[in-house]
């Protein structure tokens, strides 16, 4: 297994054992927590003039903070994408800048891309030939895809109300697709989850869910390494990120802690969850004081890829954003798709539907005080807008004859 010379391995956030990375390749064995890939940074050497010097081309240019060195990456150049300032956003907050993370720019048109990009990195590093997982949509096309390029099949079982695009593009990359379709009602991604463990009974395929895998989280981290960078190392005052699993939320989080052990920033930018109403256990539980979360019974939300009833790291979230001073904040469908028919008429952003509940969200903070005159406020577009064009033109619809 080829690994980075940082790299120690993989330790549980729960017992706090630290294994061999080639052994354990996901859950604890000792106790099934999620594995961290852990790090000696006393022996990382690299300064921002090294990152300066370098291309900015993919997410691979931090390979020091990465378990697998770039030129052993299954890769499709994901990273390295726009950070657009939007300075009628900013007037409209009443905040100093508002940019936003233009994720949709990657290979597959979402962030989705970095975490596969290190999971089926860590699939072919542990000699599988085969993966799985369940996906709300993006993530399962992006899987396919990362597969594809590594010469893997693939496994992908998506819910009956992912977009057409994500169904489709799977099978275009080769994948087997099952589409969980329970009799009387619209099937979420917790049956997608189930039908998946179900095969994994009987299956030996290599899963790269969402903190199952240690590395998807680890290559979204990356997102706060390029803001970061990209601010000219000005840490940004606060970070809206829409939210379901928040496995980039986590790893943003992570990254800038990073960036502060190694000494190349002092500060830690405040993260905050941004979800739909019709769907938020980490707002409840936030609101509440709690360390994790309840899940959700009924879901109503259009925002298929935030619709998570019961997100499985809802404590490493919530740690998150106390560690970082930020917050969390709910925002109806309604305003989320109101904000991202704004944000395409007055930017030029073509934001998918759940990316929007970061600028709804960050809306609802700005009107609570919760942001500065002078801030920096970054939102995390996760995901094209062409990936459900559709809602968002019935939304225009809507609002014309209104």
């Amino acid at each position: 297994m080829e690994t980075t010379e940082a790299f120690l391995g993989v330790e549980c956030v729960d017992c706090g054992t630290l294994f061999d990375a080639e052994t354990a390749t996901h859950r604890c064995p000792d106790c099934n927590g999620i594995l961290d890939p852990a790090y000696d940074y006393d022996s990382i050497e690299i300064t921002r003039e090294d990152l300066a010097n370098r291309r900015f081309d993919s997410m691979w240019r931090y390979e020091e903070l990465l378990p697998f060195p770039a030129e052993s990456a299954i890769t499709l150049d994901e990273g390295a994408t726009a950070l657009v300032e939007c300075p009628d956003l900013a007037e409209q907050m009443g905040v100093g800048n508002v940019y936003v993370k233009d994720e949709g720019r990657n290979p597959t048109g979402t962030f989705k891309d970095r975490g596969q990009s290190a999971a089926v990195t860590a699939a072919v590093e542990h000699g599988s030939d085969e993966i799985a997982l369940a996906s709300a949509g993006n993530a399962g096309q992006a899987a396919s895809a990362y597969a594809a390029k590594a010469g893997l099949d693939s496994n992908v079982f998506l819910p009956e109300r992912s977009g057409f695009v994500q169904k489709a593009m799977v099978e275009v990359h080769n994948g087997k697709l099952t589409v969980t379709a329970p009799i009387g009602g619209d099937s979420q991604i917790g049956d997608a989850g189930s039908a998946l463990e179900d095969s994994l009974r009987t299956e030996d395929w290599y899963p790269v869910q969402t903190f199952v895998t240690p590395y998807r989280h680890e290559g979204k981290k990356t997102m706060a390494l390029e803001v970061i960078e990209q601010l000219d190392w000005d840490v940004p005052d606060a970070v809206v990120y829409p939210t379901g699993g928040g496995v980039g939320l986590v790893g943003m989080h992570k990254a800038a802690k990073e960036l502060r052990e190694l000494g190349l920033v002092d500060e830690l930018p405040g993260m905050y969850a941004a979800q739909s109403s019709g769907c938020a256990p980490i707002v409840e539980a936030w609101d509440a004081g709690e360390d994790t979360h309840v899940p959700w019974t009924t879901v109503d939300t259009i925002c298929g890829g935030i619709a998570i009833p019961d997100p499985g790291a809802s404590s490493l979230i919530l740690d998150a954003l106390r560690e970082s001073n930020g917050g969390a904040v709910a925002t109806p469908d309604e305003a989320i798709l109101d904000a991202a028919l704004e944000i395409a008429a007055c930017e030029g952003l073509e934001l998918a539907p759940t990316c929007a509940a970061a600028v709804s969200g960050a809306f609802e903070l700005a009107e609570r005080g919760e942001f500065g005159p002078d801030d920096t406020v970054i939102i995390l577009n996760t995901g094209a807008g062409n990936k459900d064009a559709d809602v968002l033109r019935s939304h225009l619809g809507d609002e014309t004859e209104h």
